[in-house]
């Protein structure tokens, strides 16, 4: 199962608002031989850490590709630089975040690329989407399916699901 968690929350000047520049870059992944299998509900997130910037719309998507961790990741930063996404610092407003979650249960930590993503576990926004579109999913390391990770999970960050 390769799965990856999407986010932004700053509008595109090509796509318009969060919701919208997520759902393109979803069908930008098809130029890189990545098909989307399956993808959770949209939700709406506050930042972490807590931030003077709008609120994320986030969600979680099952992949189908060929291709490896590495070039996957590439691939991924490749569509994130074509909508705009720009480095800056840490935590930043961003119009698009398109992270690597798992790919097949593999773990990997080079300087980068880290498999399972370092953060999923203490992130009600990335665990919510993941427990709605892979219940059965098991952290590679923890041993723990997305549900159990959230029920454990004590942040206070809030979250809302919102509609599609």
């Amino acid at each position: 199962m390769i799965l990856i968690g999407l986010g932004g929350n700053l509008e595109s000047s090509r796509f318009g608002p969060p919701q919208r520049t997520l759902e393109a870059a979803l069908g930008a992944l098809a130029a890189h031989g990545i098909a989307v299998a399956a993808r959770s509900g949209w939700y709406r997130s506050e930042p972490v850490p807590r931030a003077p910037q709008p609120w994320f719309v986030n969600a979680v998507a099952r992949l189908a590709t060929p291709l490896a961790p590495a070039p996957l990741l590439a691939a991924l930063q490749a569509v994130e630089r074509r909508f705009g996404r720009r480095r800056a610092a840490r935590n930043a407003a961003r119009v698009l975040d398109l992270d690597l979650l798992d790919h097949g249960g593999q773990v990997i930590e080079t300087p980068v690329l880290i498999l399972p993503h370092p953060r999923l576990h203490q992130r009600r926004f990335v665990l919510a989407p993941l427990a709605e579109i892979a219940p059965q999913w098991r952290h590679p390391i923890l041993g723990l399916t997305a549900g159990e990770l959230l029920a454990r999970l004590a942040d206070d960050y809030r979250i809302e699901r919102v509609a599609g």
